[in-house]
């Protein structure tokens, strides 16, 4: 099956992340990274083995982690030429910083510094992005909404948003990235319900929103100067079985979108897109290889594994 429009179509290869049967288990498949050597991380909250580390020809060569049931997001830095990860658990309550090989380096609980939070249930965080000089952003997008700044050593900085309906509110901050495609850095930050990802400053200053209108984005991933993002759902939250997967370009502007419809812009804005093929159920998140390749993670979709989008 080939899906995607224009200059992003692609082959659907739909076994391409399943093991044998009764090895690694997963429940949902939240997010995926590749690190320097062209692994491939899965973050799966099955305490079996919460992550799983893939060759790119869909072969397991390792797992490790039992200690996060809440397993969410899942983010790679590099800190001065070594990489780390951060994980977001939202059953813990707590972002948790590891080498690769799963060895815990930095914990950050719940905010309580910033005087919003009265206990750590209030805080369910699902992404975090790490800035060029090492600083931790972290979105609450299942609890309070705020994004809360950290530096390196997680010491509370700041922090914004907050649930509601303003410019610089949210409606599920569900993720976060940083996006240096346009020159400096800037924060591009899901706001799900609002069907939207909203661009701050380095230090939480509002500049614009991207609508993307009947779409219910996951976190942005950058690659090169495109905008990847998973759809979990469509036309509305509850609409069950209804994602596919949205490309925008360096201009903000949607330009395929594998498993949904055309995207179509009338004076200059973007009608409602839906579903259109069966390609997915519920994409929670996306990783993009230097072959342009999109590897394709589930959340509630029957403990499937993950689907490669192969670039023709």
């Amino acid at each position: 099956m080939i899906t995607g429009h224009y200059y992003h179509r692609y082959q659907v290869r739909e076994n391409w992340g399943t093991p044998a049967t009764g090895t690694c288990p997963v429940k949902d498949c939240h997010e995926m990274v590749i690190d320097a050597r062209g692994r491939i991380f899965l973050l799966t909250n099955d305490t079996a083995n919460n992550i799983l580390i893939y060759n790119k020809d869909g072969n397991i060569l390792g797992y490790w982690g039992q200690e996060y049931p809440g397993a969410h997001g899942l983010t790679i830095h590099d800190e001065n030429g070594t990489q780390r990860l951060y994980i977001c658990d939202i059953e813990r309550h707590q972002v948790i910083k590891t080498d690769l090989n799963g060895r815990v380096l930095l914990v950050i609980g719940y905010p309580e510094e910033a005087g919003v939070y009265r206990q750590a249930a209030e805080f369910l965080p699902t992404e975090s992005a790490v800035a060029p000089n090492g600083d931790i952003y972290i979105t609450d997008g299942y609890g309070l909404q705020y994004v809360i700044q950290y530096d390196s050593r997680g010491n509370y900085i700041r922090h914004w948003g907050g649930r509601g309906h303003q410019e610089d509110q949210f409606d599920c901050a569900h993720g976060i990235t940083i996006d240096t495609r346009k020159g400096g850095s800037s924060l591009l930050i899901t706001s799900r319900n609002h069907n939207a990802f909203k661009r701050f400053t380095l230090d939480g200053q509002y500049r614009e929103t991207i609508y993307l209108p009947g779409s219910f984005v996951c976190r942005p991933v950058i690659k090169e100067q495109f905008l990847y993002a998973a759809v979990f759902r469509s036309g509305s939250n509850t609409f069950f079985g209804s994602g596919y997967i949205t490309i925008l370009d360096v201009n903000d502007r949607v330009v395929s979108t594998p498993g949904g419809s055309l995207p179509v812009y009338r004076n200059g804005k973007l009608e409602p897109q839906y579903k259109e093929e069966a390609v997915f159920i519920h994409p929670h998140d996306v990783c993009v290889d230097e072959n342009e390749n999109v590897y394709v993670c589930q959340w509630n979709s029957g403990q499937t594994y993950p689907i490669l989008l192969e670039r023709v």
